[in-house]
Order: C-alpha cells, then structure tokens, then sequence
C-alpha cells in the first residue's frame, strides 16, 4: 500500500479509500476522543462505526441465497414473504432458517459464544421482526456500543456480562471473522495514539483527553498484546498512527519508555535511504531531515 502524503488526516483519509476499494470495513479510533489503552472503550468506538442491521442482513442472504429465491427488495425481506415465495409453510421455513443460522453462525467457533449469540438474535430479530425481537435487538447493539446501563434487559439473551477488559478483545477478533463471513475481506482498524504522545497543557479543553505517563504505558501495553495475539487475529489489519516522538529514545513518552513494545518493533538496523518493506514499523517523512514523522 503506496500512500504518498504527510498530513495524517490525509492518511487516515487514503487508508479509508484504500480499505474500502479492497472490500474491507474500515474503522478508525482518535486517542484524543477515545481511551484506547482501554481495550473495551476501543471496541465500543469500532462497534459505533458498524451498521449491524446491514451486516445481518447480509450474512442471512448468504447463507439463505444457495437454497431459496430471496426477495430482491430489502423491505421484503422476512420469514412470511420468503416462505410465500418458496412455497414453505412459515413453521418449516422457520425452522430451516433456524438450521442453517446455527450451521453457519452459533457452530462457528471461530468467534466468542457472547459475539455468535448477540448476531444469532440481530439475525433473527431481522427476518421475523416483533416488538420483544426488536426491543431485544436495540438492547443488543447498545450493548455492542456500551451504552447499555443494566444487562437485565438481555439476561434473556443467555448474556450476563458487560463487555470489559477481560473480553473486548476476544469480541474485536470476532467481528473481523463476523465481518469476513459477511462477504467483506475483514477490518482494517487505524488507531492514533498522537495524543498520547503530548504533554498536559495547563488550559485544556474538557471534551478531549490528556494521558498520563502512566496511560502512554497502558497504551504500549495493549499495543503489545495486539502484536502477541496476531496468530488468532484472522482478517484483522491494525494501523497505528503516532508522531515523531514515538521513536525519541530520549523523550519520556516515547516507545522506550515500555521495552515489551519496543522489542517487538524497533529495526536494530535501519538504512538511511533505502526501505525495509517488512520492517514492523514504517517512517514516513515530508523530507529527510523532517521531524514531523507518521510512524506505522
């Protein structure tokens, strides 16, 4: 992938085009509006940017398409005019929709038993819609978004926890394989962490973030577990944006301030003027001697 700018808006802009015209879902986290060294707030800022509903409705027309005529209209898509057009009666046409969403989604163990049953019931929810299916689908997507209070409402579900630490992650790698089962390549994820590369500013405006020392370590930290998890992170592209003083080894807030990170990405041997192109991180720079650098 040639990008061929400095601004990192641009680059975030170019990526976007670049991940949309290969087929895969773009997201991006800006660390200045989002805690990212908090891996549940991570994925409750991706889980924003998805259009459930359209990735439901998509993975039912594929699963369904090979065995049945389908309404061309999305309007009509449900169980009542599929099984009309199939000339099923709605009992056995719901229980072969019933069979293939478990075949193809709830066996899939690829993904975490809490991701396949919250899409079991957008799936379901979707194709034969009533006002407790409904009602549950809206609790689910506000539990994906973390803007649910109480899990009462989706204790129903066979679904007990809010997603935090000790699971976003395992959700984050199952909605890039969910993603990939929906016809798309994956997700590419753009995470900039600029802002955790800045220093408290006496005046500060309330609605953005400032890290500590502290929470530029947490940030490394989860960066690093990213890296050690990539066997499992199928379909799954993550871009970290970051400013030139990531790559200070003298300034406090660079990447040597947390060597499990640095270990895993720093080149021991770097050639001034040619590239490495399977180096682990990439130094881009308006001119040789620029210090405004974008680091991948």
């Amino acid at each position: 992938m040639h990008i061929d700018c400095t601004d990192p808006t641009e680059i975030k802009n170019k990526i976007n085009n670049v991940a949309q015209e290969s087929g895969f879902t773009f997201a991006k986290v800006d660390g200045s509006t989002v805690k990212v060294h908090l891996v549940e707030q991570l994925f409750f800022e991706i889980a924003k940017q998805i259009d459930w509903d359209d990735t439901a409705y998509v993975f039912l027309r594929r699963i369904l398409q090979e065995h049945f005529k389908l309404p061309d209209n999305r309007a009509d898509f449900d169980l009542r005019n599929i099984a009309a057009i199939n000339a099923y009666e709605e009992r056995d046409f719901r229980f072969e929709v019933s069979k293939r969403l478990t075949e193809s989604l709830f066996r899939d163990y690829s993904m975490t038993q809490e991701f396949r049953i919250a899409m079991m019931i957008l799936c379901r929810s979707l194709i034969e819609p009533d006002d407790k299916s409904v009602e549950m689908c809206i609790s689910i997507k506000e539990w994906l978004r973390g803007e649910l209070r109480l899990i009462s409402p989706i204790k129903k579900a066979m679904l007990y926890q809010k997603i935090g630490r000790h699971n976003a992650r395992h959700l984050l790698l199952s909605l890039s394989h969910w993603l990939k089962l929906c016809g798309k390549g994956g997700l590419v994820l753009l995470i900039d962490i600029s802002r955790y590369l800045q220093d408290k500013p006496k005046e500060r405006d309330p609605s953005t973030f400032y890290y500590s020392l502290t929470g530029v370590v947490e940030c490394y930290e989860l960066l690093r577990e990213f890296i050690d998890g990539t066997d499992e992170s199928d379909y799954c592209f993550i871009i970290v944006l970051a400013p030139g003083r990531f790559v200070d080894e003298q300034d406090k807030r660079s990447v040597s301030s947390y060597d499990a990170l640095k270990l895993r990405i720093w080149n021991e041997v770097r050639d001034v003027h040619y590239l490495n192109p399977l180096a682990s991180m990439v130094r881009i720079s308006c001119c040789e001697n620029s210090e405004e650098k974008v680091e991948k």
